[in-house]
């Protein structure tokens, strides 16, 4: 019954707000799980979790050194940011709100210290008053609104390292 309710509650989002922020409350409990099956990661992820973050955090109590991931979800908070080569720095966005993540992707590699990086890139669609918004590019953090369900894959039989390239600053997959 009350995961009907729940679900009834979102898509009303904006009609019934004093009944999702109570939803929301009851749901406040909840933290990030995951199961492996086979060799790959299925990480669902609750309200106000990091994604990034949690599937750095997976991969580092896994020892998974090199990974790709896909997944979708709805969340609160994207910063997204976009290279700018002329300047050599990167232009940054932070949207609020209802936000559908529509497709998230990206992978993870370790440097020779076995620190891990994260390359992501997502789309992420919302609305500003009557307007129907697209925002996609480099993904710096996701924070989620309810539920976001990610496919984490381990490289297996071998290992895609960072290898750091000082003439553009930042680093490039190394085969090992």
């Amino acid at each position: 019954m009350e995961k009907c309710e729940f679900r009834a509650c979102f898509r009303s989002l904006f009609v019934v707000e004093y009944k999702c922020y109570i939803k929301f409350q009851y749901m406040a409990g909840t933290t990030m799980d995951y199961k492996k099956y086979g060799d790959t990661y299925y990480v669902r992820m609750d309200r106000t979790d990091e994604i990034i973050s949690g599937i750095l955090k997976v991969c580092k109590k896994e020892n998974i050194q090199s990974a790709i991931f896909n997944g979708i979800g709805g969340c609160s908070e994207a910063q997204t940011q976009i290279f700018v080569p002329e300047t050599c720095s990167f232009e940054k966005q932070t949207i609020h709100g209802m936000l559908e993540l529509v497709s998230l992707t990206g992978n993870i590699v370790s440097d020779n210290q076995n620190e891990l990086y994260h390359h992501t890139h997502a789309v992420i669609s919302y609305k500003d008053g009557d307007q129907h918004l697209i925002s996609a590019g480099h993904i710096k953090s996701l924070t989620v609104l309810y539920t976001a369900e990610i496919e984490l894959r381990p490289v297996v039989g071998g290992l895609i390292t960072r290898q750091f390239d000082p003439e553009t600053g930042t680093g490039f997959w190394r085969f090992l």
